[in-house]
């Protein structure tokens, strides 16, 4: 009870004054919108900084953003923390966690805003302290991004300690990537994640091919240099700055020089080698930029919207010819489109607006445009010379770049879209890439729009670029430099009452007003924040191949697997979220929990309930147990955030501290509805190095097929691991019907199959009939009193069979493959129930 005493006191001591202090009612300002899913209120007045413009719709779709982020965030495990996904589910291509590296920098550009410095902190280390990680898959500006977070929170150590991470990183790259006699680094599309672009389809490797000195990664590795010095000049590292200061200008002198086409006034991709071109009856040259050489010599036209990717760092040197370049972008005739822009200027020979993903080639990336929106913005804040884009420019793309982000009136994003009809059809898969994370927006509107442009010293600059037609904004608890800091304008004084004008507010207190909306620059001193305790772990996340812990359950799941429940992360998006659910269960009482497989103490547990309006939702009652002395107890004293459970949020419950080996969640389901979980974290005081026991390796079971695919092995579907991605199939196979059996060791009683069904969109579905037949020591006998619990087999989900009890050491499952398609299975399990 002390424990829980003392932080009851601290929530009234720091909450109350907040409150009283508050310009925004949050609480009104995130019920003006009707799109969540994640209705986790508590975590965004805790974590953003909240949003009010005259234009409901930027507002809408800058919340809808912070929403996105809380779906792609997820807990790696008790020592990496928080890492972020790309794609909603974690497809076979990535790294631990379901990381990938190219979208890494709009993440943390993003993520710098949040006002716990953990999540950016963690992310950040991620790629270079967890073994997982895959940090030089795809290209990427992870060491700039590193540095613009320090530019708002400061963080001395953290950022330093870095440094050789960034330098042996930065080496790294140099070694595979570097050419010397250019003085830049080449590599293909693909790996800037810009696969089939115009460049590689003159190729017969089209997908990804024409490997060249790209605008993308050399901008990206002089941001990265750049990151190098001005770290290293944090600790006086003056040789190190000086060394990679002449990294930054070779790549610099020489891209400008090579790669810039004054004919055609923009910056284009350069051919690394000699290629022979699709046809095969033609070449090109090495060292050419696009269209100088091949099929399409001397075209006019080749600008790609990576052309502009190196103002994003202001790499590009202030002068009147390459300022030129940016009077394509507002032009219909090239980028410009009513949902663009185009990722190829409009006219191109290979321009193509693509049906299906991924065709860099003409259809709208808001990977690319968020990157185009930054550079247009340094260029209207940094750059003396130029007559071609104005403020209006930049309001009128982010505004069509805000109203891209919709599908079906409802905020929404995916991989690209049709930048003449704003539709996502063809690069938005269920449960693959909706919803997906792979631009930024909250910074643009945060760093671009007002302006605020977060400094390395003890100041901030504010260079707005909102339109004059704007009477109010406001930007309320942005962390800058360890200070709760307020931005406002209010040209009447009567919208926020704090008075007429221009205002920026720290800690509570108006440092600085102006009559009218104007840059400014105003000192804001360091504040250092003492951390009271050491920060609490979630012991029940398991995302490695170890099987502790282990989520467990009355039930195991069908289509809605156990093993999601403590998988990092949680969110709510129908038909695929990320939840366990009772659905099918025959049990008379239906439970959730973890197992650590040895005793760990924790004080807090955190669940996240499910709610559809369909079948599933939050349980009428649950209690929390745990196991001691050989049986569940009731855990004593425990305090619940909510009276009642609540759906799409997390139901917090405190107590004092317990060790234990396992807890569970007792769960009593409304009348007619099915129960669903999300996410079940168990936190604790970190004691490291944590330690769970560690897997036994048991002797490989014997394992057959009829037929198995060239592609695939018959042995994974006995290891223990339920992936997908190591399965068997009978794809070719000339049989109307195959088998697989397993043999044990020795003879053991079974009543249940558990069979996990492998489904693509193509060839694999499950099959149309199963038998399951055991050995009786003579013959193959098949079982009496078969069942399915489901009405048809459900591929990519487990399915559960019963049957009456068998004695025996092996046992054969057929499967009569349904019409034109082949049978899969990932997993098998056979058990006594």
């Amino acid at each position: 009870m002390k424990r829980l005493n003392i932080t009851i006191i601290l929530l009234i001591i720091v909450c109350i004054p907040c409150r009283a202090q508050s310009i925004l009612d949050k609480q009104k300002t995130l019920n003006k919108f009707s799109f969540w899913s994640n209705e986790d209120w508590k975590w965004y007045k805790q974590n953003i900084p909240f949003l009010e413009t005259p234009d409901i719709e930027i507002d809408k779709t800058y919340y809808y953003r912070w929403e996105l982020v809380t779906m792609h965030l997820i807990y790696g495990s008790p020592k990496s923390g928080y890492a972020s996904t790309e794609f909603i589910d974690r497809p076979w291509w990535a790294g631990a966690y379901g990381t990938i590296s190219c979208p890494v920098g709009h993440q943390l550009y993003d993520y710098r805003w949040l006002k716990d410095p953990k999540y950016f902190k963690d992310y950040s280390k991620f790629w270079y302290k967890d073994p997982g990680a895959q940090l030089q898959n795809y290209t990427n500006w992870l060491g700039d991004a590193i540095w613009q977070g320090y530019k708002v929170h400061r963080d001395f150590r953290f950022t330093t300690n870095l440094l050789n991470d960034l330098i042996n990183d930065y080496k790294k790259w140099e070694k595979k990537y570097f050419i010397e006699s250019e003085g830049m680094f080449a590599w293909d599309g693909m790996h800037d994640g810009m696969e089939t672009n115009i460049n590689s389809r003159q190729t017969p490797q089209w997908f990804d091919g024409a490997p060249g000195y790209r605008p993308t990664f050399n901008a990206y590795m002089w941001a990265h240099a750049h990151a190098i010095v001005n770290i290293a000049k944090l600790v006086n590292d003056q040789r190190t700055a000086d060394e990679f200061e002449e990294k930054a200008k070779i790549i610099k002198n020489n891209f400008q020089s090579k790669n810039w086409d004054q004919k055609r006034e923009f910056f284009f991709h350069r051919f690394q080698n000699n290629e022979v071109t699709a046809n095969k009856k033609d070449t090109i040259k090495a060292n050419t930029l696009t269209y100088e050489d091949g099929i399409y010599q001397g075209s006019k036209h080749g600008r790609e919207l990576i052309g502009y990717v190196p103002w994003y760092f202001n790499m590009i040197d202030d002068t009147k010819e390459f300022s030129k370049s940016w009077k394509f972008l507002m032009d219909s005739s090239y980028f410009y489109a009513n949902f663009g822009p185009t990722v190829l200027e409009r006219n191109d020979p290979l321009f193509k607006i693509s049906e299906n993903c991924c065709v860099w080639s003409g259809n709208s990336w808001p990977f690319a445009t968020s990157q185009t929106l930054k550079g247009l913005s340094n260029v209207l804040n940094n750059y003396k010379n130029n007559s071609t884009v104005t403020k209006k420019d930049f309001y009128k793309l982010f505004s069509i770049y805000t109203m891209t982000q919709r599908k079906n009136g409802k905020p929404y994003i995916a991989e690209a879209l049709h930048p003449d009809t704003g539709s996502w059809s063809g690069h938005d898969k269920v449960g693959h890439s909706e919803h997906y994370y792979h631009s930024s927006y909250v910074d643009l509107v945060i760093s671009d729009l007002l302006g605020i442009k977060p400094q390395e010293d003890d100041f901030i600059i504010i260079k707005p670029l909102i339109p004059s037609s704007w009477d109010y904004f406001i930007l309320e608890d942005f962390q800058y430099h360890g200070n709760n800091m307020t931005l406002i304008w209010d040209k009447t004084g009567k919208k926020y009452n704090k008075g007429k004008g221009f205002h920026l507010i720290s800690n509570g207190k108006k440092i600085i007003s102006k009559k009218n909306i104007q840059d400014l620059k105003v000192k804001i001193p360091l504040k250092i924040k003492k951390s009271l305790k050491e920060r609490s772990v979630n012991y029940a996340v398991n995302n490695s191949n170890d099987k502790y812990p282990l989520a467990i359950a009355s039930f195991p799941g069908i289509v809605h697997p156990i093993n999601k429940i403590n998988d990092g992360q949680f969110w709510y998006l129908k038909p695929t979220t990320n939840q366990w659910s009772n659905m099918y269960s025959q049990e008379k009482q239906d439970w959730a929990g973890i197992d650590f497989g040895t005793n760990q103490n924790i004080n807090m547990i955190k669940i996240y309930f499910v709610e559809d309006n369909f079948k599933i939702r939050a349980p009428s009652q649950y209690q929390v147990q745990f196991w001691s002395d050989g049986k569940w107890k009731k855990i004593k004293n425990a305090k619940y955030q909510f009276n009642y459970p609540r759906a799409r949020k997390a139901n917090t419950i405190w107590f004092d501290d317990i060790t234990t080996k396992k807890i569970r969640v007792l769960l009593i389901p409304e009348k007619g509805f099915n129960i669903g979980i999300s996410e079940l974290e168990t936190w604790g005081d970190a004691k490291f190095p944590i330690r769970f026991p560690i897997n036994k390796t048991k002797k490989p079971l014997n394992v057959s097929a009829s037929f198995t695919s060239k592609f695939d092995e018959v042995d994974f579907i006995a290891d223990g691991d339920i992936n997908i991605n190591k399965r068997w199939t009978a794809f070719e196979s000339p049989n109307k019907s195959d088998w697989v059996t397993i043999e044990y060791a020795k003879k053991k009683n079974f009543n249940t199959a558990y069979i996990h069904f492998y489904k693509d969109e193509l060839n694999i579905s499950p099959p149309e009939k199963v038998t399951i037949e055991y050995w009786n020591g003579i013959t193959w006998e098949k079982v009496t009193n078969q069942n399915s619990i489901t009405d048809t087999f459900i591929g990519n989900a487990l399915n559960i069979i019963t049957f009456d009890n068998i004695f025996t050491s092996k046992i054969k499952l057929s499967m009569t493959h349904q019409t034109t398609k082949y049978s899969g299975i990932y997993e098998i399990e056979y058990l006594k129930k």
